[in-house]
């Protein structure tokens, strides 16, 4: 199967800090033969309430890739890239969606990688 065609999920764990019990979020993939994990977050704090919905009971949610495209008015350029978000569907087919953006840079070259 091809990467392009390729299904990518996000996935979640917890972890422990001061007590208290967390979710990290991450892609796994393999580039080049290596296994990376990527790690993903929503672009503010309160983003980790709409990422619990998002994934309600489950540890696995689906990303969605949206390209975008935009004309920088000073020089004409036309700038591309991908928003991606975390989606996941309920038993009504109702359509739960969150904004993620990769953690570090080394996970926004990590993601540019495995979505070729």
């Amino acid at each position: 199967m091809e990467k392009k065609n390729a299904k990518i999920v996000v996935e979640r764990e917890t972890f422990e800090k001061n007590g208290k019990s967390y979710f990290s979020y991450f892609i796994k993939g393999k580039i080049r033969g290596k296994e990376v994990r990527i790690l993903v977050s929503p672009p503010d704090k309160s983003g980790y309430a709409v990422l619990d919905i998002v994934f309600g009971n489950d540890m696995k949610a689906d990303l969605v890739v949206k390209p975008f495209e935009m004309k920088d008015q000073a020089t004409g350029d036309v700038i591309k890239g991908n928003t991606y978000f975390v989606s996941s569907v309920d038993e009504d087919g109702e359509v739960y969606e969150c904004k993620i953006t990769p953690y570090r840079y080394s996970d926004k070259a990590l993601l540019n990688m495995l979505m070729r």
